[in-house]
């Protein structure tokens, strides 16, 4: 069993860490945020008052952060305080330059690290359901692969520093563009007299299937586990997706790519958010394609 320093007990993190807890770990965490600390205290994490503490005696440092700056300011903080050959296991979206700095920032102090991203929400985090889509070197995988196991169904390498990170991009990039369009095709429906069940009677087993219809679709009643059943409240709120969307879009500028898709999905959510919907489930989004204007 590991020493684990767990960085960021926000709604994924703090459920991700009291798995490793439950798989017999010796998990210590730390958040800058109260609420964060007071529900982590409620769940019976121990706790230490800054990073430098939580890592002191960690093996495995662990975080889930809400941006690229985050998780290099906690890099800076627990490389000087974790004890030599540390494993740092990033669990963040952020972008994959930032990802790779991390990586650099880690070898450069003789220490392994890992960028592995998430997918499964909530949900996924409290059932240890997750996918970890992982970059880094084979070694790093390796000792990292039976810790993530303890939060996580299905665990893939995807290749070296950053690779975990340009995975979930991409991975996030045809979910949020999906349901734009599964939202767009019950819009449709709507306006045709085509009942919402005989549609999803059809797409769900012909060739409009896809996991947003089947698993998280945007019309209440039809998907057991839809957030649509529960007024939209997340499960994976439509700020998070914007904000993939735009680590897409940042990526492609990089690349030098269009992602024409990518781009307008972006600026359907970002309107979205701005008018007060931030934090309802990204499947809302239906709410803003039944009410756009005609283009003509």
């Amino acid at each position: 069993m590991a020493r684990i320093g767990f960085i960021g007990l926000g709604n994924m993190g703090l459920p991700m860490a009291t798995n490793l807890a439950k798989a017999g770990h010796t998990v210590t965490g730390f958040d800058t945020a109260p609420a964060a600390r007071a529900a982590a205290a409620r769940a019976g994490l121990p706790l230490a008052p800054d990073t430098a503490r939580a890592v002191r005696e960690a093996e495995i440092v662990l975080t889930m952060l809400p941006a690229g700056a985050d998780v290099l300011d906690v890099y800076g903080e627990a490389l000087g305080a974790v004890p030599a050959g540390a494993l740092f296991i990033d669990c963040s979206t952020i972008d994959v330059t930032t990802a790779r700095t991390a990586h650099e920032r880690a070898r450069a102090s003789a220490m392994a690290s890992l960028d592995a991203p998430v997918s499964g929400g909530v949900v996924g985090a409290r059932a240890a359901t997750l996918t970890f889509m992982a970059g880094g070197e084979p070694a790093a995988f390796a000792r990292a692969e039976p810790l993530l196991a303890a939060m996580g169904r299905r665990i893939v390498h995807c290749g070296g520093p950053g690779a975990g990170q340009a995975a979930k991009i991409c991975n996030n990039l045809i979910l949020g563009v999906s349901m734009i369009a599964v939202s767009e095709a019950f819009a449709l429906a709507e306006k045709l007299g085509l009942a919402a069940d005989s549609l999803f009677a059809v797409a769900s087993a012909s060739s409009g299937q896809c996991w947003s219809l089947t698993n998280y679709c945007p019309v209440p009643g039809l998907v057991p586990a839809s957030p649509a059943n529960n007024d939209y409240k997340p499960g994976f709120a439509a700020r998070l997706m914007l904000k993939d969307l735009r680590l897409a879009e940042t990526a492609a500028a990089e690349a030098r790519l269009a992602l024409p898709l990518a781009r307008n999905a972006a600026a359907l959510f970002s309107a979205f958010a701005a008018s007060g919907h931030a934090e309802e489930d990204f499947s809302a989004i239906i709410k803003a394609v039944r009410t756009l204007p005609r283009a003509d």
